[in-house]
């Protein structure tokens, strides 16, 4: 069962939200909260493995709950559902440690897979904000970065497999289905990786692995 915390200043959404997870037989709503602030308490008492996190809320925003949450509770995994798709909040979202980055108007079939692959260690980011993220990580006037290029240098053959795969969403599972290996063994091919691309989380791999254009 995948216990989920949603934070959302406005309660009708919070309503909408928990009626729509909680249909899932696999999901359960554990609690919500109305601010970053309060969304941090409870992840103290209700232990959930996903947040459900908008970022623009009184007392503490999304981003700084969401920078708290991921240093204090690193295996909690925060999913952002939000009205904006702005570049700075996309950006700074994801250096805070988010794992996936929605926008509300989600289908509730791809909102329900998104918290789940979350759980599982996927990486889901919109497709109206992953041109944004493109944007902000590839600085103006940056020159072309090839697969042969220094930071792509540092990793064997298979460990770029396993960055496609991973750029692509794709969980550990089935990363080790799709390459026939191990789950082991791709685990410390990731663990690899992101020590390697000097990263600390999979979703800075995975925007990695589309900056270098690993990610068609």
């Amino acid at each position: 069962m995948i216990r989920v915390l949603i934070c959302d200043d406005q309660w009708i959404v919070c309503e909408g939200l928990e009626a729509i997870l909680d249909a899932d037989p696999d999901i359960k709503v554990v609690g919500t909260a109305t601010d970053g602030a309060e969304a941090i308490e409870k992840v103290e008492t209700l232990k959930p493995d996903v947040v459900l996190m908008d970022l623009k809320m009184p007392v503490m925003n999304g981003v700084e709950a969401t920078r708290r949450i991921s240093m204090a509770h690193p295996d909690v995994k925060v999913l952002v559902l939000t009205t904006y798709g702005t570049d700075d909040l996309v950006f700074d979202a994801v250096r805070s440690g988010a794992a996936g980055y929605l926008l509300k108007g989600t289908p509730r079939e791809a909102l329900v897979a998104a918290v789940k692959g979350t759980a599982e260690g996927e990486t889901h980011i919109d497709p109206k904000v992953a041109g944004k993220l493109l944007q902000c990580v590839t600085q103006p006037g940056e020159p072309e970065v090839s697969v042969e290029s220094t930071v792509l240098a540092k990793l064997s053959d298979r460990e770029l497999d396993v960055l496609r795969l991973l750029g692509q969403g794709l969980s550990n599972t089935e990363i080790a289905q799709r390459l026939f290996l191990s789950h082991g063994t791709v685990r410390n091919y990731v663990s690899s990786i992101l020590t390697k691309l000097d990263v600390d989380d999979r979703t800075q791999a995975a925007i990695l692995a589309m900056r270098y254009h690993l990610v068609s």
